[in-house]
């Protein structure tokens, strides 16, 4: 799991470097404001979709079918499948796509406001929709590709395959853009592009394990309908984040220009630690768990879920800390350029506040899923996801109220409420809050009900591990505030000071972390395990 853990977070780091540059050529080159906002929401739905009907609850239900054939069944038996699941998942996500181009106008009301927004806006949210909806087929094609090589401990290209996607995005940011009278809309044929490539670039490694097959129909196939009758109840379960993402969007459209943009940007600094190491630790785990599940092994499941634990809280601790004291210098050097202004970066950290507080239950959900997931459960992860969504929602609206009353000032106020929600900026930090509320709930109940099931037993060593955690996570908060107290502001700096002072601050944390860890006792051969 370590070697493959690593194959697959070298590989993402890549993927979320790119990312980084990406969104810096978006934001340099069209800045934060109605226009990048209809592109984001253009951008999210098709990926929600993505994420909901393919990473989410079906690779949670494909794995451990797949992985139980390819463990007890011939090798003829695994093309069928996956020549029977390709077919079918096409076919249905075929009609999906189709009935997203027939209804765009209708799903762009929904995340624009369009009786209340400008005609024009609404318009090119219609546009960019249009180019984007058909990524939801091919990428979601893409990431049953890259579930079959997961299983084959073959981390490595799906891991590498979205760096096709930020290419793209880059291109269309820098090159594309100046060449059409409608710039933004660069990005729509970006995304549109990357999605036919990432699935051709997927076909040669599928070959290389005999598992390139023509897709064929079969909804009656009795391996198909297990993964379907998995799937259902995992369709909501694994991707709770990602509804209240998009009802987040939706509130988001009501409150005022940029913040869609801001929430996005802030996005983009959770997918590091979360994609390198998060999403990486759940999609090495899985089959690892599903494997031990299968073999009826319970001290190695409880070990590969322990050490997964282990490996999380070692990186989502001190990322969450480091993103909430580093916020401000960290926007300011990467994106404060030509059209992003100071303005943009308070707003965006106002964002990166609210999410990274969440950050290690985030992190914790993609370990703690799989170990329902691989035992075919899917059922317990609905009902705590349930519980997480309406919270979600009673979080947002409590806690935009709270702001609504402390921020908005009175002569605002008397315009009325939606008025009011629309023209006053940072009223966004109500959503990043609530999101990290509710995951932490969500981890809650998890957590209690996988105590409940026995089949996790802490190993030996917790107390002093956390105890090491601890100090280390408290040394480099006091070296990344002293070092803050002593540097001036990084808003009113030039570009090559700002990355001297952020290297400075970035390197003095993480290097008293590692220290202090080392000095604690903690060695690299605890990665490994036992």
């Amino acid at each position: 799991m370590l070697r493959g853990l690593l194959s697959f977070s070298s590989m993402t780091m890549v993927s979320r470097v790119l990312g980084l540059v990406r969104d810096q050529a978006i934001s340099i080159t069209f800045g934060a404001n109605a226009t990048t906002d209809a592109f984001w929401v253009a951008f999210r739905v098709p990926n929600f979709l993505r994420r909901l009907f393919a990473e989410g609850s079906f690779a949670t239900a494909f794995v451990p079918v797949f992985t139980e054939v390819k463990e007890t069944r011939p090798h003829a038996d695994l093309r069928e499948l996956m020549a029977r699941v390709s077919g079918t998942l096409g076919g249905v996500l075929l009609v999906l796509t189709a009935l997203g181009l027939i209804f765009t106008p209708q799903i762009a009301w929904l995340f624009a406001d369009a009786d209340a927004a400008d005609p024009a806006k609404y318009g090119l949210l219609v546009d960019l929709l249009r180019l984007t909806f058909p990524f939801l087929l091919f990428v979601s094609l893409t990431a049953l590709a890259g579930g079959a090589l997961n299983s084959f401990q073959r981390f490595a290209m799906p891991a590498l395959t979205p760096v096709i996607l930020n290419l793209c995005m880059i291109a269309g940011a820098l090159w594309l853009a100046p060449r059409l009278e409608v710039p933004i809309l660069a990005l729509g044929w970006a995304v549109l592009a990357a999605g036919v490539l990432q699935l051709l670039f997927q076909l040669p490694s599928l070959k290389g394990i005999d598992l390139l097959t023509l897709p064929r129909w079969g909804w009656n196939h009795p391996d198909v309908r297990r993964v379907l009758t998995l799937m259902v109840p995992t369709l909501f379960g694994s991707s709770v984040a990602q509804i209240n993402l998009m009802l987040d969007t939706v509130i988001a459209a009501r409150l005022s220009d940029g913040s869609q943009s801001w929430l996005s940007l802030a996005d983009r600094f959770l997918e590091l630690p979360l994609g390198v190491f998060g999403v990486a630790l759940g999609t090495v785990i899985l089959p690892a768990l599903a494997r031990h599940h299968v073999k009826t092994d319970g001290e190695g499941f409880s070990n590969a879920l322990d050490w997964g634990l282990r490996m999380t809280l070692l990186i989502a601790v001190p990322a969450m800390l480091g993103l909430l004291l580093l916020a401000q210098p960290l926007i300011a050097t990467l994106f404060q350029y030509r059209e992003f202004t100071s303005f943009d970066t308070r707003m965006t950290a106002l964002s990166v506040y609210g999410l990274s507080f969440g950050l290690p239950a985030f992190a914790l959900l993609k370990v703690v899923l799989p170990a329902f997931y691989s035992r075919q459960d899917t059922k317990t992860p609905v009902r705590a996801g349930l519980v997480a969504l309406v919270a979600n929602m009673v979080f947002n609206f409590a806690l935009l109220a709270v702001l609504y009353q402390v921020m908005v000032p009175e002569a605002l106020k008397a315009e009325g409420v939606m008025a009011a929600l629309s023209r006053q900026p940072g009223l966004h930090l109500a959503l990043g809050i609530a999101s990290a509320l509710s995951s932490y709930l969500n981890l809650g109940l998890l957590w209690y009900w996988l105590g409940k099931t026995g089949v996790y037993r802490r190993r030996p060593g917790w107390g002093g591990y956390v105890l090491r955690l601890v100090v280390a996570c408290v040394a480099m908060s006091a070296v990344l505030l002293a070092l803050l107290h002593w540097l001036p502001g990084f808003t009113g700096l030039d570009k090559w000071q700002r990355i001297g002072c952020l290297t400075l601050l970035v390197g003095g944390g993480g290097l008293t972390y590692l220290l202090a860890m080392v000095a604690m006792g903690f060695r690299p051969r605890d990665l490994r395990g036992q």
